[in-house]
């Protein structure tokens, strides 16, 4: 029995110390790269974030430790999607207009639900800013182009459970990784008083990472009416999370 023990314990060193082959990963790069690329705006071109990715893909051969428990495509799709958020950290793509008008809606949604005490329906925030409900949901389409809300931007790259020497979080104090995991409850929590629909495409798109139009073929609606719903969800959470900041 030891040896086979032993035999299996050295067909597993083996494997860890094959080469990765950065080539077979390549459809994995493209793959996040056409699912992150619905929050970019027209002017982005996906093989930028293609060409992002594929650097997060060199690090994540010269970094992977088999031995600390996760696959190798594990720890290379953190390390791609964080490349490619870096890359849209690095320019702002979205126009002042965007902005504005994300600002605008995000005070409209909390006037609202402050007034009725309960989730603002759309014509209701259309009503708030005095414009017609197809400008409203043109001004959705355009916010989500700008970087208003994902979990990668919110909590950045959580490889700390792949390697903590690598993690931001290995050099936080205590009262900023209770903060930290105060705001992932607070996430959580936010996400869950969700209106269902927002809930359901916010499920569909980070946790089964559907893409949007395969979302709107599961609630049997457009495309652009799915982005709508994405955007809304993402600024009822940024307003909730940003009263959630307020009160800490």
């Amino acid at each position: 029995m030891a040896a086979v023990d032993g035999l299996a314990m050295y067909d597993k060193t083996q494997q860890l110390n094959q080469p990765i082959r950065v080539e077979e990963y390549a459809p994995l790069v493209k793959r996040i790269a056409y699912h992150m690329m619905v929050r970019m705006p027209a002017c982005v071109q996906v093989d930028d974030l293609i060409q992002a990715g594929m650097i997060g893909l060199l690090e994540a051969v010269q970094k992977y430790d088999g031995t600390r428990g996760a696959s190798f495509e594990t720890y290379a799709g953190i390390r791609i999607r964080g490349a490619i958020v870096d890359e849209m950290r690095r320019g702002d793509w979205a126009p002042r207009s965007v902005h504005r008008n994300t600002r605008l809606i995000a005070s409209a949604i909390r006037t609202v639900e402050a007034r009725c005490g309960r989730d603002a329906q759309d014509s209701e925030i259309a009503a708030e800013l005095d414009i017609p409900l197809n400008e409203y949901h043109a001004m959705l389409q355009d916010s989500n182009s700008s970087r208003l809300f994902s979990y990668e931007e919110t909590f950045g790259d959580d490889d700390s459970n792949i390697d903590a020497s690598e993690s931001s979080s290995a050099y936080a104090s205590p009262l900023e990784g209770l903060q930290r995991d105060a705001m992932k409850r607070a996430l959580a929590e936010a996400i869950m008083q969700l209106p269902e629909r927002e809930r359901l495409v916010l499920a569909l798109y980070y946790d089964e990472e559907l893409n949007l139009k395969e979302i709107g073929q599961v609630l049997g609606v457009s495309e652009s009416r799915v982005s709508q719903i994405h955007s809304q969800a993402a600024l009822r959470l940024r307003t909730r999370l940003t009263d959630w900041k307020s009160k800490d």
